[in-house]
């Protein structure tokens, strides 16, 4: 953060005075005076999580981690969960329900750690109508079965938000959509497979190591007839997919990796088939459901990385499902789909404008920044429009509905035709692995029917032994195997490093990257982080300590960067303190009295207010004056340095160019730097550059970008939350992660490389493989070793460089919890 102070350089903090910590959250406590039992509390909310948990007998919720508790918990509105009273809204949140059992799961963001598990998992202790609760805790997601004779989905919500655990609801929850599980017939596949791999080859031990003494005819006859009916269920069941998706390329006239590895399959089998009933041999069974189940597992490893990401959401994931509606009779609540025109809604602090209106009341304050990209919350005065997908920043506002949220400018502006477009035109590259299995098979294929041409000249009698062990050990699942493990490793470093891919497809489309344009509101800069600069009264130790303690009871982002500014000071004990939504902060402490806040708020005339951020500090009439500019994020500058030596930059903004030029220094003069871009207007600028063969990455943060991550070649959204509401893109970077930004983009440069390698020890076994079976030297003994050994060689090979290039490069290639 940058400081400027106009009355002389930063004075070093005062030494900080031993603090009291929350016993619930760990935050630092204000005042001394909120206590149970000698357990000090930041705030009223906590000690009320505390009684609630304490008066239920649960405070092994405090023992299994330090201060585990979710900081700054905030009273509930009354009314704000009054929507759940109606029947229909709770019938489509429900995954079932009868007279008896109701299922429901909620999303809740602040799951993070033990604690949270352990408390959320025990909630059948703090509402008896609650049968049993489990946590997904990587998906933040807690599944509740309870009775609604004894409880309603109501009290549940209000329960989580009381005690911390505020669920996340929105429009999207309603949509009847299929739960969003793992490929459930594939794992049972796996299992099949894996129990018949590892059964037969148990069985196979006892032939290969008697090879030389012999064994017992009996038994010979009675292991292999059992590894042909365990191989049953691999070859006719697990393996199924592969027929399946190798017949579809066939149709589409495409000969792809799961062609050759067919023609594998039923070759071994029918080989081992006519081994087992001629009784000239044991087949080459072990192998085959071996080659199945390793095929498997790497395409299950890919598919479980990002299950608990969303990479596809829309702006109903932002929406709410209800707002109240004033009518003759009251307030109700209304489903958004049921909103009509000249409905008036009450919106509070923090809500979604549901739809196209008009202002009614005079304390509109609405921050754009998602749908816009424009920085600054707007005053919008009586009479005014206000648009669909903005938020409220003052107290309670009514609003009458102009447009239903179908006809809103939003709405209208997601369901456009290039907002809706997908990638098949911009991504048409068929993937490497295809590329080559094709030449594979047809190479294959030619060098099969050259042997059987010469085996038919000079000794008849080897063509199908030469042939058949041909196809058997030159099957191409090494080569499948390269990319899909070394695709599946780079996606966990990845992941481990911030940076969530959709799929393993994005890999190659990023390293093709030659251009990438950034969103600024959210993306190059960070709300929540402001450069500030100081100018009036200049404020003593005592009145920084006074003003630290007033700001730090605010989530505001100007009182987050008024505390930051400040850095961790002494607290005061106040008298009393109030929060007046929209306009600012007002407390005393002994006889000195203390307003944090607007120049309204304040009573402070100055002309310029509404032209920059500014907060003013009035301490018994002494006016002290902060102005906040958007900050950059941190590492942002260094990244973008050393981005604009190796592709071509850009910049798009909804926002004024009143950065423009320290942005123009950061990104260089060869960059071009466009502001006040409406979201089509980002669209069309992506288009343009691919029209000139540019392949672009899009990195930007809010619904304004949606159309530009979704045109682009690879679009990636920025998040401080990866968990929470993001725009459909093809990856999701964690903001605080940003550092290891460059590092990721090489190592999917690098990918390409460790593939090849990998492709090329493939097709050295394939090779020497070929070298023995042309000759018809290959024994079934001889496949049965080569095959899992050159497996198990391209993991760890693949495993072992994307591991040293990642290290090489600064990632981290364990989780913390392991390291």
């Amino acid at each position: 953060m940058l400081i400027i102070d106009e009355h002389k350089t930063a004075k070093p903090i005062n030494a900080r005075k031993p603090l009291n910590t929350c016993y619930h959250c760990g935050l630092n406590c204000l005042t001394n005076n909120i206590t149970i039992e000698e357990k000090y509390f930041c705030c009223e909310g906590c000690k009320l999580v505390y009684e609630i948990i304490e008066n239920k007998g649960m405070c092994d919720y405090y023992k299994l981690q330090s201060h585990p508790g979710i900081s700054q918990i905030k009273p509930l509105r009354s009314d704000k969960y009054s929507f759940l009273d109606d029947k229909d809204i709770c019938t489509k949140l429900y995954q079932f329900t009868n007279s008896e059992l109701t299922i429901v799961t909620l999303y809740i963001p602040s799951i993070h750690c033990s604690s949270c598990m352990w408390l959320l998992e025990n909630l059948n202790r703090l509402d008896s109508g609650i049968k049993e609760s489990r946590i997904n805790f990587t998906a933040k997601e807690v599944t509740i079965h309870f009775s609604g004779k004894k409880t309603s989905l109501r009290k549940i919500v209000e329960l989580l938000a009381t005690i911390g655990y505020e669920p996340f609801i929105n429009l999207e929850d309603t949509n009847t959509k299929a739960a969003k599980s793992f490929n459930k017939p594939r794992l049972i596949k796996l299992g099949v497979a894996g129990f018949c791999f590892g059964n037969i080859m148990m069985m196979s031990f006892p032939e290969y190591l008697a090879a030389k003494t012999g064994m017992e005819a009996q038994y010979a006859y009675l292991f292999r007839y059992l590894n042909l009916l365990l191989s049953l269920p691999v070859f006719f069941y697990a393996a199924t997919e592969f027929y399946t998706t190798a017949w579809a390329g066939l149709k589409q006239k495409i000969l792809n990796i799961d062609a050759p590895i067919v023609l594998a399959l039923g070759i071994t089998f029918l080989r081992s088939v006519y081994e087992i009933i001629s009784d000239t041999g044991a087949g080459y069974l072990d192998s085959m459901s071996g080659i199945v189940f390793f095929m498997l597992a790497g395409r299950i490893v890919q598919e479980r990385a990002y299950k608990s990401l969303s990479f596809t959401r829309d702006y109903k994931s932002y929406f709410p499902i209800a707002v109240s509606v004033i009518t003759p009779n009251g307030f109700i609540n209304k489903q958004l789909q049921d909103l009509k025109e000249k409905d008036i809604v009450i919106l509070h602090h923090e809500e979604i404008v549901p739809a196209d209106a008009t202002v009614l009341t005079n304390n509109a304050l609405i921050d754009y920044s998602f749908v816009t990209g424009e920085a600054d919350p707007v005053k919008v005065a009586v009479g005014e429009m206000v648009y669909a997908g903005g938020r409220q920043k003052g107290g309670e506002l009514k609003i009458q509905v102009v447009k239903p949220v179908a006809g809103s400018y939003l709405t209208s502006l997601w369901n456009h035709y290039a907002f809706k477009k997908d990638k098949e035109g911009v991504n048409d590259k068929i993937s490497i692995i295809h590329v080559l299995s094709k030449y594979f098979a047809v190479i294959l294929l030619l060098l099969a029917c050259i042997t059987a041409a010469y085996w038919y000249i000079y000794d008849p009698t080897k063509i199908v032994n030469s042939v058949t062990a041909m196809l058997i050990v030159a099957c191409p699942c090494a080569l499948l195997l390269s990319a899909t493990f070394t695709n599946s490793n780079i996606l966990r470093i990845f992941g481990l490093n911030g940076l969530y891919l959709r799929d393993a497809t994005v890999i190659e489309q990023i390293a093709e990257v030659n251009h990438i344009t950034f969103d600024k509101t959210g993306t190059v800069t960070n709300g929540g982080n402001s450069q500030v600069v100081v100018s009036g009264h200049e404020l003593s130790d005592a009145e920084k300590d006074l003003v630290y303690s007033v700001v730090k009871q605010s989530s505001h982002p100007n009182s987050k960067a008024i505390r930051a500014w400040l850095g961790d000071r002494n607290s005061v004990v106040l008298s009393s303190w109030k929060e007046m939504p929209g306009a600012g902060l007002q407390a005393s402490a002994g006889n000195t009295s203390i307003i944090v806040g607007s120049a309204e708020y304040t009573g402070v005339d100055d002309v310029n207010a509404k032209e920059k951020a500014t907060v003013y500090i009035n301490i018994d009439e002494r006016i002290t004056s902060i102005h906040l500019h958007g900050a950059f994020r941190e590492f942002m500058t260094s990244v973008i340095a050393r981005l604009k030596t190796r592709y071509s930059l850009s910049l798009l903004s909804g926002d004024n160019d009143k950065q423009k030029g320290i942005l123009q220094n950061i990104f260089g003069t060869k960059s071009e730097l466009l502001f006040e871009q409406k979201p089509i207007d980002k669209l069309k600028y992506i288009q343009r550059l691919q029209a000139r063969g540019k392949k672009v990455m899009m990195i930007g943060d809010g619904l304004n970008d949606a159309g530009a991550l979704q045109q682009s070649n690879v679009g990636i959204t920025l998040a401080d939350d990866v968990n929470n509401f993001t725009p459909a893109c093809d990856a999701i970077f964690d903001a605080g992660k940003m550092k290891y930004f460059v590092s990721l983009l090489d190592l999917a440069k690098s990918s390409g490389t460790v593939v090849q390698i990998s492709f090329a020890i493939s097709i050295l076994y394939n090779v020497a493989g070929l070298y023995f079976a042309m000759q018809g030297l290959m024994k079934p003994v001889i496949a049965a070793i080569l095959m899992p050994c050159s497996t198990m060689s391209i993991v760890i090979i693949s495993s072992g460089l994307c591991n040293y290039i990642a290290w090489r490069k600064g990632l981290s290639i364990q989780s913390e919890s392991n390291s």
